[in-house]
C-alpha cells in the first residue's frame, strides 16, 4: 500500500519535470522564430488579435456576459492593437504599453468577479481565459526578444539617442545587453548545460 502511494509521488514528480521541460522547450523554440521571422510573427500576432476581438463580438452576440466585461475586452483588443505600431519595440513607459497592461488587470478583475459569482464549467472558464486574456499577452511575452537582432529604424531612433547623435554607435553599444525570454533561456543553457571545449592541433 505505502510502496504504490510512494510510486505514484515519484511519477507526480517525473510528470511534473517532464511537462516543465516540454513548455521550456516550446517557448525557446517560438522565441527563435519570432526572432528569426519578425514581420511574419507581426502579421501573427494582429491575426491573434482580431481573432479575440472577433470571439468577444461572438460572447457578446450569443452569450449572457457583463456588457461592461465584453466591452472592455474589446477596447483592450484595440489598445493592443495601437501598442502594434512598434513592434517589435517595446517602450514599457509608452501610454500603449501602460493601457495595455491596465486592460488586461481590469479585465482579470472582471472576469474572476463574474466566474465567482456565476457557476461555469471549467471548461468553458479556461476557454474565456485562455482565448480572451492570455493569448495576446503570451504573444507579446515571446516576441520580447526579437528586437535583439533588428537593425536600427526611425521609430527607434529616439530611445536610442543619448549624448552623441550617433544612431548606429549607440546601438552597437547597448547591444551587449540582452533581455527578454530567448536571452534568459541561453543564459540558463549555458550555466546548466557543459560547453564544448574545441581542440586545438
Amino acid at each position: 500500500m505505502w510502496f504504490m502511494w510512494l510510486l505514484s509521488w515519484v511519477a507526480i514528480v517525473l510528470q511534473f519535470a517532464f511537462a516543465s521541460l516540454a513548455v521550456a522547450s516550446g517557448l525557446y523554440y517560438l522565441a527563435e522564430l519570432v526572432e528569426e521571422f519578425t514581420a511574419i510573427a507581426s502579421k501573427v500576432i494582429r491575426v491573434i488579435i482580431l481573432c479575440v476581438f472577433t470571439v468577444y463580438l461572438g460572447i457578446l452576440i450569443f452569450e449572457d456576459f457583463p456588457l461592461t466585461m465584453t466591452i472592455c475586452g474589446m477596447a483592450a483588443q484595440i489598445s493592443n492593437l495601437y501598442f502594434m505600431r512598434n513592434f517589435p519595440y517595446f517602450v514599457l513607459t509608452s501610454p500603449s504599453f501602460i493601457f495595455m497592461i491596465l486592460f488586461l488587470l481590469f479585465n482579470h478583475y472582471l472576469a474572476f468577479s463574474h466566474f465567482s459569482s456565476h457557476f461555469y464549467p471549467f471548461t468553458e472558464v479556461m476557454a474565456y481565459f485562455t482565448l480572451c486574456l492570455w493569448m495576446v499577452p503570451f504573444a507579446f511575452f515571446v516576441s520580447l526578444s526579437a528586437n535583439d537582432f533588428v537593425l536600427p529604424t526611425q521609430a527607434e531612433r529616439r530611445p536610442l539617442l543619448g549624448d552623441d547623435n550617433d544612431v548606429v554607435s549607440n546601438y552597437f553599444a547597448k547591444k551587449g545587453k540582452k533581455y527578454g525570454l530567448l536571452a534568459f533561456f541561453n543564459s540558463m543553457k549555458t550555466m546548466i548545460l557543459p560547453q564544448k571545449t574545441k581542440k586545438s592541433f
